[in-house]
């Protein structure tokens, strides 16, 4: 059973024998464990550990036409370390979050990004890049799905939402700066220097992790502590038949989990139909051929700042499309006397997806085909702008949507999405400039316009049979109907 927000960190029953208070000898709230200023220590570790994903993809795509030079190859082969970082990252988020609840997994995980970065910089063949991309983004894949396990570890339904968009709007960093960054340091040094400093960023925040991020998961919740009990239940019963001492219980051997055990999750339909909730990479990929081409810009710094509109809007979506979630959640709950309805969360999530980012995504690839001078430019940089800001105020919703539904699997379960999502997004970027080549970016723009289309009737089917979904195949799934919510 789920910890409640009522629940004492440990309740005095018959299993325990013992209550956790607080200084004053009350009863302690579990979400009261740590307090606001511990909270938003823990919520900075986190919300960089979710940068490095994000930072490690874009700060590469600028890059990609020197690299190509470099290693003597082609644009669309180089481009291919996207899909595969891409698959990398879905696999490293799954295991991240399936060794949560027995390791430390950034810790585990942010060695193996140090190593990645630096076997990047020093690639001297495409084999040799596609290996140590792979590697790297294994290694900072973990950022985004077990730091969304923390925030719902340490606050309340009620204040997920805002926590959850600080978050993202730390994360969203990677989109506004990494690709300037990246193009700036290929233009003026090289793509290489690039990489190695990105391994020492995940080298030090590993040390910073290790001395202060502390343990969030509730009492009892983590797997490891469920083993536990149960060799240790099994123990007293042992000694008790047989009249022996009981024996510490111990783990003499490392525990080897299934990493894509995750994907499970994604039996139930409600999960599936989240996958839909992100669609960015269409407008961005292409950039350097589209945009680059059309206004005649070579310089990779200048082609990494095109990419600063849409983390800008982001970054501006996120915080404001959090506080509506929340205050969507506590009026619709007001509403129902107390009784909270998971789905209500979903709801602000519906107008942008059927206006601002099919839209966009639809006027960028008219003005990239037929727009011209400043003007076309700035255009287009807005449909970015624009682009980003609709995608967040969907993605929010639904990620705190996960974390709510699947609390106690919530790393899993924002895995998964991811995992599946990569997987689809790995398959898309390895076609998206053949598409343009071949189809034109009006035509591809129109393509990805209405696949959005299609996410606002998933969307909207979950908004409205989410009870008789979540029944189809329960996967875990957090009890609704109650006046207290997990």
């Amino acid at each position: 059973m789920l910890p409640q927000e009522s629940t004492p960190l440990l309740t005095n029953d018959a299993e325990s024998g013992v209550v956790e208070t607080t200084k004053d000898g009350a009863a302690g709230d579990i979400y009261d464990h740590f307090n606001n200023r511990r909270k938003w220590s823990i919520l900075a570790m986190v919300s960089a550990s979710g940068l490095l994903p994000l930072f490690v993809g874009g700060s590469f795509v600028p890059s990609i036409p020197q690299i190509a030079r470099d290693l003597d190859s082609t644009p669309t082969i180089i481009s291919m370390a996207i899909s595969i970082s891409i698959l990398a990252s879905s696999i490293g988020a799954m295991s991240g979050a399936t060794y949560a609840g027995y390791c430390a997994s950034f810790l585990c995980s942010l060695p193996l990004l140090f190593i990645g970065s630096t076997g990047v910089a020093l690639s001297r063949s495409v084999p040799s890049l596609m290996a140590w991309r792979f590697v790297q983004a294994m290694g900072c894949a973990p950022g985004l799905s077990v730091s969304a396990g923390v925030i719902g570890d340490i606050y309340r339904l009620e204040e997920r939402g805002r926590a959850m968009s600080i978050f993202f709007s730390a994360c969203l960093l990677g989109p506004a700066l990494a690709p300037i960054t990246g193009g700036f340091a290929a233009h003026y040094a090289s793509w290489r220097v690039m990489q190695f400093i990105l391994g020492c960023i995940g080298l030090i925040l590993f040390a910073v992790m290790l001395r202060y991020l502390p343990e969030t998961s509730h009492p009892g919740a983590r797997k490891v502590d469920k083993i536990k009990m149960n060799l240790d239940a099994t123990n007293d019963v042992d000694a008790a038949q047989n009249g022996v001492q009981k024996r510490p219980v111990r783990f003499e051997h490392p525990v080897l989990l299934n990493p894509l055990a995750p994907l499970r999750l994604l039996r139930s339909p409600v999960l599936i139909a989240l996958v839909s909730s992100y669609f960015l990479t269409v407008l961005l990929i292409p950039l350097v051929y589209t945009l680059g081409t059309r206004y005649g810009i070579s310089n990779e710094a200048l082609i990494g700042a095109c990419f600063i509109p849409a983390g800008l809007g982001d970054m501006i979506g996120a915080p404001i499309i959090g506080r509506i979630s929340d205050m969507t959640v506590i009026r619709w709950k007001k509403k129902r006397n107390g009784v909270w309805y998971p789905e209500d969360r979903l709801r602000p999530a519906l107008i942008p997806m059927i206006t601002i980012v099919p839209l966009s995504c639809f006027a960028s690839g008219l003005l990239s085909a037929y727009g011209s001078g400043r003007v076309g430019l700035a255009l287009n940089l807005f449909c970015f702008f624009l682009n980003g800001l609709g995608t967040e105020m969907v993605w929010g919703p639904c990620a705190a949507y996960m974390v709510d539904v699947m609390h106690s699997q919530s790393a899993e379960c924002i895995a998964s999405n991811a995992g599946l999502r990569s997987a689809i997004l790995a398959i898309g970027v390895s076609t998206i400039l053949p598409m343009v080549n071949s189809w034109g970016v009006v035509a591809t723009n129109t393509f990805a316009s209405s696949l959005t289309i299609i996410g606002f009737l998933l969307i909207w089917s979950l908004i409205r049979y989410g009870d008789e979904l979540r029944a189809v195949v329960d996967v875990g799934f957090s009890p609704s109907g109650s006046s207290v919510t997990p």
